[in-house]
């Protein structure tokens, strides 16, 4: 089936020698600068707090959005993470989760209610979606190590395009689906676009957007493990230690301190979801 050649390598290769890293590479090394800075802010942070006053934030958390039976998980869970001597790791992997969860919900939120407004916008950035969601996630870390080096940079930014499309597609989802007979009552009242948008359309899309925030949450924990053949810390990297070093009782530590996280987090923003 080899009809002829197509070197979309040799023209990758060239683009990114000759132009990208020449032309572009102070604009990417400022960013991974501010990234940087921004990302170790927030680890430092999260770490220079006694682990004891999170766990009780994140038990009052759980038990007012989502009952007792979590706020009981969350305590057990804290504990095992302190007991395990991981507690650092996982908030660097909250931080870099937080980080890029917030990169992609200001962006992904605002793309998406162009989306569901324009027609034309919504052809355009449907096809770019699919393309993010279907690229192998390994794939991401190629750009991502040769535009930010190793470390948590490229693992923000690598979890950002992962973890975006939920954001942009419920958003746009959310908005679609508000009843048109309200949509047409705002207008009879004399509505301008942005009341009918950030006074009606958002309000009633809100829980539908909550759950792209929470699909996006998920995502970008997912990449924990896949974002530590980078350079990222945290709970990742324990468990690529306990992989390379055949220790499986490494592996199942690190894992189980992944999976407490993913259900405080998948939890609490459900139960901000239903809440709102």
């Amino acid at each position: 089936m080899n009809y002829f050649h197509f070197p979309l390598e040799d023209w990758t290769n060239s683009f990114v020698n000759n132009w990208l890293l020449p032309v572009m590479g102070g604009f990417f090394n400022s960013v991974s600068d501010v990234l940087g800075a921004f990302i170790e802010a927030v680890t430092n942070l999260l770490i220079v707090i006694p682990p004891e006053v999170i766990a009780v934030i994140l038990i009052l958390l759980s038990w007012k959005i989502a009952g007792k039976g979590l706020a009981i998980f969350t305590l057990i869970g804290c504990f095992y993470l302190g007991s395990v001597e991981l507690w650092s790791a996982a908030m660097q992997t909250v931080a870099i989760v937080l980080v890029s969860t917030l990169m992609s919900v200001l962006i992904g939120v605002p793309v998406g209610i162009l989306t569901a407004t324009s027609t034309v916008m919504d052809k355009i950035v449907r096809p770019i979606l699919d393309f993010m969601q279907t690229l192998p996630s390994f794939v991401y870390l190629i750009p991502a190590i040769l535009l930010f080096g190793l470390g948590g940079v490229p693992a923000v930014i690598s979890t950002f395009i992962f973890a975006t499309p939920p954001a942009v597609r419920m958003t746009s989802l959310g908005i679609k689906q508000v009843p048109e007979d309200v949509v047409e009552a705002s207008r009879a009242f004399g509505t301008t676009k942005s009341q009918l948008l950030f006074k009606v359309q958002l309000p009633l899309a809100l829980s539908t957007i909550m759950a792209g925030v929470n699909q996006t949450i998920m995502l970008a924990l997912s990449m924990a493990v896949i974002a530590s053949m980078i350079g990222a810390p945290g709970l990742g990297s324990t468990v690529l230690s306990g992989i390379s070093t055949v220790n499986v009782g490494l592996g199942l530590t690190g894992g189980l301190g992944i999976v407490v996280l993913a259900i405080i987090l998948d939890r609490i923003t459900q139960g901000l979801g239903k809440r709102v």
